[in-house]
């Protein structure tokens, strides 16, 4: 984008320590929590693939989205959807609902919103966006081994969970979830599956 500007902006500071090395004339990136972005009319496209299922209040994003667009701006998102991630949540709650765990999830809040695609499309609906369209996506995911399979489950999937896990407990929660999983998820051929599903998301001030 030789004429254009690129902000990139991440709730963590290490996301941003890391992205600050290829900063140039053009492109930076801040620290910045999604619902406390105040910009106004400042971006043609404000775009995000596969993050805004961390954030709970859409509502509160299209608002803030909506007021950062200039005229004639466009919104363009991508994230987790209802029925992603299915086997994972379900031996997780297994896991967590154990006598020897589950008092440490009294308070706990369930970190992601996963819509269903009706629910996501009147909550856009109901903002002041024009030309919508949105779309569900299927990415199912065949991990090629059981360890890359344990990787994604040590980042980012189990870490909500595992820090609320008190310190003797952590290594035997994340060996049963593990053990679990691959119950579950591994195929004859070694690899492991997962549903993965994305809504997709378009729109224009």
């Amino acid at each position: 984008m030789p004429n254009g500007y690129v902000l990139g902006i991440d709730s963590s500071q290490g996301m941003i320590n890391t992205a600050k090395e290829i900063e140039s004339h053009n492109l930076s990136f801040q620290q910045l929590s999604i619902n406390d972005v105040d910009f106004v009319d400042k971006f043609d496209i404000i775009f995000s693939n596969a993050t805004l299922h961390w954030v709970l209040d859409h509502k509160l994003l299209l608002a803030n989205s909506y007021k950062a667009l200039k005229q004639n701006g466009i919104i363009r998102f991508n994230f987790a959807g209802d029925g992603n991630c299915s086997t994972f949540f379900t031996v997780i709650k297994e896991v967590m609902s154990l006598k020897e765990f589950k008092d440490n999830f009294n308070e706990f809040q369930w970190p992601w919103y996963m819509p269903p695609i009706n629910e996501y499309t009147k909550l856009v609906d109901s903002c002041d966006f024009n030309n919508i369209k949105i779309w569900e996506e299927n990415a199912d995911r065949f991990f090629s081994t059981k360890d890359d399979m344990i990787k994604w489950i040590d980042q980012p999937s189990i870490v909500p969970f595992l820090k609320l896990v008190a310190e003797g407990q952590k290594d035997k929660f994340r060996n049963i979830v593990i053990n679990e999983m691959t119950k579950r998820a591994e195929q004859t051929d070694g690899r492991c599956f997962e549903t993965f599903r994305r809504i997709n998301v378009y729109a224009k001030k």
